[in-house]
């Protein structure tokens, strides 16, 4: 596997995946990475941690970081190049251009956390443009992420295909979240909840936990989608409703 952080040294393929990431990774990353490497000639995984898509009050220095054993995991995941870009590369002097996704960036994470998806699609379209990929992948657990870059993709005819991939658990039914790693002990246990009251469509399983939304989404399969607050930690979940195509 490569690491290179300019765009200029980014190779090119006949099938090119992409898979953008902030780094951190876990199972969940991993299985986006074998996707990938099984429909593709080449993987490039993204890892830069976006400081645009930090809403007020977030702070980008706390994200976790460990660029050498993300290194490692990604290439023993099949990866073979690793893009870490530093800001100045993505956002150079005098960058003034961002794309907005009017109406689905603005509801449920849009609405708590503004500037979320504006930073979310400014990166993604920057890196569509650098890496050309035919295809790139999300995770299902952040599933307005997902819907807001095919969005953007689609109205502003970017040629990707946008690839979802289901949503990976711990044992306890916890989705892999790169800030999980912010829980303590006691935190994580409270945090189950989440994944429990959506599998229940039971707001009242939340057992008080702060909620800044639950409700159905209208995204691609349509969701139950949630988001609480454990301790500092901002953390979203989903479940594809019954009927709806995983």
């Amino acid at each position: 596997m490569k690491i290179i952080r300019t765009a200029a040294e980014l190779p090119r393929a006949d099938s090119v995946g992409l898979v953008p990431t902030m780094g951190a990774f876990h199972e969940g990353h991993l299985s986006l990475f074998r996707a990938a490497r099984d429909e593709n000639d080449l993987v490039v995984v993204s890892l830069f941690v976006n400081p645009a898509q930090f809403a007020p009050g977030e702070d980008p220095d706390r994200y976790p970081r460990d660029e050498e054993r993300d290194a490692a995991l990604a290439d023993e995941a099949g990866v073979d190049v690793l893009f870490v870009p530093s800001a100045e590369e993505i956002y150079p002097r005098g960058f003034q251009t961002w794309v907005d996704v009017e109406e689905l960036g603005s509801i449920l994470e849009g609405e708590h956390r503004p500037g979320h998806f504006r930073g979310v699609a400014t990166v993604c379209l920057k890196l569509f443009n650098l890496v050309r990929p035919d295809r790139a992948y999300f995770g299902q657990k952040d599933a307005q992420q997902a819907a807001v870059i095919r969005r953007m993709t689609r109205d502003l005819a970017v040629p990707v295909e946008i690839r979802v991939c289901p949503t990976v658990r711990d044992e306890e039914g916890l989705a892999l979240s790169s800030r999980n790693a912010y829980l303590s002990p006691e935190e994580r246990e409270a945090a189950l909840a989440l994944p429990k009251a959506l599998e229940a469509g039971d707001r009242s399983l939340l057992n008080g936990l702060p909620v800044d939304y639950s409700e159905e989404a209208d995204f691609e399969p349509r969701v139950l989608a949630a988001a609480v607050r454990v301790g500092r930690t901002h953390m979203v979940d989903n479940v594809v409703l019954e009927g709806e195509r995983p």
